[in-house]
């Protein structure tokens, strides 16, 4: 072998060698519609930084918030066709293409932490067959704080609600407009701040967290402690990117996606109370609800589970019946 020769050996293996480290790494991306500092994304952060750690560096997940890499009606087919390889949703989004994506926001179904987490359990499997099917894997489910009306004047009975312009953003949302004769405006949570900014919607469901984080303060006035349902994100996986990673990596996925499921419910029962004091402080009336508008939200509660049962059929009702024998 000549010099010459020997060199390019010596250059290529060198270059092998260089590049082992960086073809062993994987590197995600999951893209998120919610802003950085909400718990969703305090909880992935740490979900991100626990597999680079658990994994050695193998597999490193970057964060993208505030739909800055894919809007929240585009992440979950972004998952699926692999331009992302992981990503975090509002599941009841999906509701159009099958109810059962939407039964955490079925009315006064469960209302409490507790029933939210037994209803997780009970709905899952269905929900993991169905993603499943596209070629997607749950990862992990950490819910919202319980729902609660935002509006710029007194809303004593649901009559009051007339003429709102009501920002929804799932099935139930826009139907519960519909009921009480409101003008119903889809808006998802990235675009709410322009949306209350410009008037496009004065009234919302909602946590105290998307009023915290769209400073709702400074367009409404009132927010009715209604405590509706509790709604849930949910962290999903394209399959092929999960199978493609080695044993020891993919395990340590699923092992941290498990503890960040505890972590996020954690959170969200710790910080509910808080997201309250905070929009208070701030000049909103936190209340609770009059008995005639929760008597009244519990009537259109009752109408939406019958409208979500007849949708759902066999499968919605075996959900349902599984969740109420826990």
């Amino acid at each position: 072998m000549n010099y010459q020769v020997k060199s390019l050996a010596f250059a290529a293996a060198a270059l092998a060698l260089a590049a082992a480290p960086a073809a062993a790494q994987t590197k995600w991306n999951l893209p998120s519609a919610y802003p950085i500092d909400n718990p969703h994304l305090e909880n992935i952060g740490l979900f991100a930084k626990d597999v680079s750690e658990a994994t050695g560096g193998k597999l490193t997940i970057s964060v993208h918030a505030g739909a800055s890499l894919f809007k929240g009606p585009e992440i979950k087919r972004a998952v699926a066709t692999g331009q992302a390889q992981t990503g975090e949703i509002l599941i009841s989004i999906l509701e159009n293409e099958s109810p059962i994506f939407g039964i955490d926001v079925v009315p006064f179904l469960a209302t409490s932490f507790p029933e939210a987490k037994k209803l997780w359990a009970a709905s899952r499997p269905l929900i993991e067959q169905k993603l499943g099917a596209q070629g997607m894997q749950v990862l992990f489910s950490v819910p919202w704080g319980p729902q609660g009306m935002y509006a710029k004047k007194d809303i004593n009975t649901i009559d009051d609600m007339k003429g709102l312009k009501w920002r929804a953003y799932n099935v139930g949302t826009a139907r519960i407009g519909e009921i009480v004769g409101a003008q119903a405006v889809t808006v998802q949570a990235a675009e709410l701040p322009q949306a209350l900014a410009t008037g496009v919607v004065n009234s919302f469901m909602s946590s105290g967290a998307t009023g915290y984080d769209s400073k709702v303060w400074e367009t409404l006035t009132h927010f009715y402690d209604l405590q509706a349902w509790i709604p849930r994100n949910i962290v999903f996986v394209n399959k092929a990117a999960l199978a493609a990673l080695d044993k020891p990596t993919q395990d340590a996925v699923l092992r941290m996606a498990t503890a960040a499921e505890e972590r996020g419910w954690k959170m969200w029962e710790t910080k509910t109370q808080w997201y309250h004091d905070e929009i208070a402080k701030r000049g909103m009336k936190v209340q609770k609800a009059s008995p005639e508008l929760q008597a009244g939200f519990r009537k259109v509660g009752e109408q939406l589970t019958t409208d979500w049962l007849k949708r759902a059929g066999a499968e919605g009702q075996a959900v349902m019946d599984a969740y109420k024998k826990m």
